[in-house]
Order: structure tokens, then C-alpha cells, then sequence
């Protein structure tokens, strides 16, 4: 069980222990009520704060402009998306991001599933081709950070080794990691469920993965999501340090978007994320059926909660 947080002399959220004669349901309370005293004490928690973490979310370009004026940090939108835009759509893309007062951030989705990472039909150069079109559409919209999530790109084809496709992978991050550079963009890498991809299923073996890469482009996301489905630790958080680069979250009931800090045990990640003094970007990537409500919502929940993860 994920233990709560709770609020240090030094203003910080720290992680519980709960006693071993606590029962299932007041341990659940603790973590609920812990995790609440960080939300209702932001000014507490961030009295020394010189830069909060950015708040952002994954949506379509329909909807850039509402989460512009939601109060949204920023926007996250899918990099498969915009490199499979014909020149003059994505000319008509660009000039609507010129438009906007919040930058599109991040990218998710970087390689579809048609460019395999892994397995004997691997092809750099078309590997290559594409990470170099992408990128470069990407830094032309001002994106910063791109998700390497891709699943069915990395999938491991079934009898071939795991050990020559963590090789690969390795290989492929090396390869991207200059033209990232180029274009002023960190790649960072998402371990995923094992519903979803049957290679980097937790967050300890993507920053084992990140370290294997050892460049500077090369980092990790850790998103709750997956995180929580794992039944992972989110102690990796810490443990990963400067080496964690984005996050992303969704409630594990349904993947919609976070409304409630009771719905799900989310203390242990925020907790986290407070000690390691995280001060990167946490988008919502999850679906919902009433964005106008639920996404002020769940930005006011994450806004409170990572105040105490300022600097």
C-alpha cells in the first residue's frame, strides 16, 4: 500500500509510515487526509518555492485553446499526429500555435507503430528519416520535450531475444539523441504497462534504460498510470533525481482525468515528486467525457498538490 504524506517542520510532504495495528480503512483515511493538508497549504508549502512545477495536458489542437484559457501551463499534443500532416496542414498548425500565449511543450506518441524499434525488421535509416522529419516539425511548434512511449513501435517480436531489443533500443536513443540536440529537445523515455508493450513495463527498467543511454537528451518520464498498474514502487521517483525529465497522470480508475485526492492512492507519488523537489512539467493524459468540467478540476488538484514540489 502507498503510505500518505504528511507536512515536515520544513514545509515539505514527506511519505507516512502507518503502524502495523492500523486497519485497512484507517490507513486509507491517513493517506486521504495526509495527501488533503498538502492540498489545502500550498502558500505553507511553497513559501521558499522559486519555480513550481508546470501543469499541462494532452489534447488535440481543438482544444488548445480551451485549455489556454483553463489556466493550463502548457499543452502536450501527439508527434505522430503532426508528422503525418501534409505540408500545408501543418503550416496551417504552426500558425495557429503562433497564436497562442502557452507554449505546446511536449509531444507524446513520437513513433508510430509502422517504424519498428526492435526486432529482426528494424531499418535506420528509416528510423532516422522520420525521427529527423518529426523533430524537426516539432521544434518549429516549440516543443521541448517528446515522449518516447511508441508501444507498438517497441514491441518485441515474439521468440526474439529481450536482451538484443534493450540493445536496440539503446542503439535507436543514441542515434536520436544528437538530432534532439539539434533541435533543442529532450527525449524522454515511458516505461508502459505490459497491456500495452511487453518491453520497459516499469519505471526502475526505463531509467536503467536511460542510463544505458548515458546522453544528456536522454531521460525519463514516469507516469502514474503505468506507474500504479505496475504496482511500482514511485520511490523510483527519488531515485531517479535529475535523470526524471516529465510526468504524466491519469486516475488508474477508468484512465480519466484526476478529480479527487481521494480517488486513488496518490500520496506516495506526490510525496515523491516533493522530495526530489521536482520542478519539471506533469500533463493529464487520460480521456474524459466532460473536458470543460474535469479538466479545471484536476488542474486546481495538481496545481495544490506540487506546490510543495517547488524549488
Amino acid at each position: 500500500m502507498v503510505s500518505g504524506v504528511s507536512l515536515s517542520s520544513a514545509g515539505h510532504c514527506q511519505a507516512d509510515h502507518p503502524s502495523r495495528l492500523e486497519s485497512g480503512m484507517l490507513s486509507a483515511m491517513k493517506n486521504t487526509m495526509t495527501l488533503l493538508v498538502c492540498l489545502l497549504v500550498p502558500a505553507a508549502v511553497s513559501a521558499q518555492a522559486t519555480q513550481s512545477a508546470r501543469i499541462g495536458v494532452c489534447v488535440d489542437p481543438d482544444r488548445f485553446e480551451s485549455a489556454q484559457a483553463m489556466g493550463f501551463d502548457y499543452v502536450e499534443t501527439n508527434a505522430s499526429k503532426v508528422a503525418a500532416l501534409s505540408d500545408e496542414e501543418f503550416e496551417t498548425l504552426a500558425a495557429q500555435v503562433a497564436q497562442l500565449r502557452i507554449p505546446v511543450a511536449a509531444s507524446m506518441s513520437f513513433i508510430p507503430a509502422a517504424i519498428k524499434l526492435t526486432g529482426p525488421d528494424v531499418d535506420p535509416a528509416r528510423q532516422m528519416a522520420y525521427v529527423k522529419s518529426a523533430l524537426g516539425r516539432l521544434a518549429r511548434l516549440g516543443v521541448k520535450v517528446v515522449v518516447l512511449g511508441s508501444g507498438g513501435a517497441r514491441r518485441v517480436p515474439d521468440g526474439f531475444p529481450k536482451d538484443e531489443a534493450v540493445a536496440q533500443l539503446v542503439d535507436f536513443c543514441r542515434r536520436t539523441a544528437p538530432i534532439a540536440r539539434e533541435n533543442g529537445i529532450t527525449i524522454v523515455v515511458e516505461p508502459l504497462r505490459r497491456q500495452e508493450t511487453n518491453i520497459i513495463n516499469t519505471a526502475r527498467e526505463g531509467l536503467a534504460l536511460v542510463k544505458a543511454v548515458d546522453r544528456p537528451e536522454i531521460k525519463l518520464l514516469v507516469d502514474y498510470y503505468h506507474l500504479a498498474e505496475e504496482g511500482e514502487s514511485p520511490d523510483v521517483i527519488a531515485e531517479a533525481g535529475p535523470l526524471l525529465a516529465h510526468t504524466h497522470i491519469a486516475n488508474p480508475a477508468g484512465r480519466v482525468y484526476p478529480l479527487k485526492p481521494e480517488e486513488a492512492a496518490y500520496g506516495g507519488f506526490f510525496a515523491n515528486l516533493c522530495k526530489s523537489g521536482y520542478s519539471g512539467r506533469m500533463s493529464v493524459e487520460a480521456s474524459t467525457k466532460d473536458f470543460a468540467s474535469d479538466a479545471p478540476q484536476s488542474l486546481a488538484l495538481l496545481r495544490h498538490a506540487l506546490a510543495c514540489a517547488a524549488k
